[in-house]
């Protein structure tokens, strides 16, 4: 499957490390559950540096900021591409759990030219 067909989570390592340790991935944003954000927010690859910034451009964790990589196909819940306001870019949301089957890859943050 061409790259450009997967979209990207950015998170914490350790949120990560729980997920696989579960089989789902739960969290929509940072600082926010799939259950209270009813979706899981994700991106495209030319929209993730600028969704980075703004949720964690002040990020002073201890943990390391990870990319999941997912493949939609992989996906057993609706994936809706979505704009935050009509005629606004589109963002890709996951309506459920990610299921750890569905990431085929986690990239450092920095190694995508932040």
């Amino acid at each position: 499957m061409p790259e450009q067909t997967f979209i990207l989570h950015l998170t914490e390592r350790s949120l990560w490390d729980a997920a696989r340790a579960c089989g789902t991935y739960e969290m929509s944003t940072r600082g926010r559950t799939l259950q209270e954000e009813g979706f899981i927010h994700c991106s495209t690859r030319a929209q993730l540096p600028p969704v980075a910034d703004f949720v964690y451009g002040s990020y002073d964790g201890p943990d390391e900021l990870v990319v999941l990589v997912v493949d939609p196909a992989r996906l057993d819940v609706p994936l809706k591409y979505e704009a935050m306001a009509p005629g606004g870019e589109e963002f890709p949301h996951v309506y459920g759990p990610i299921p750890v089957a569905a990431v085929v890859d986690v990239e450092p943050w920095e190694t995508l030219g932040r």
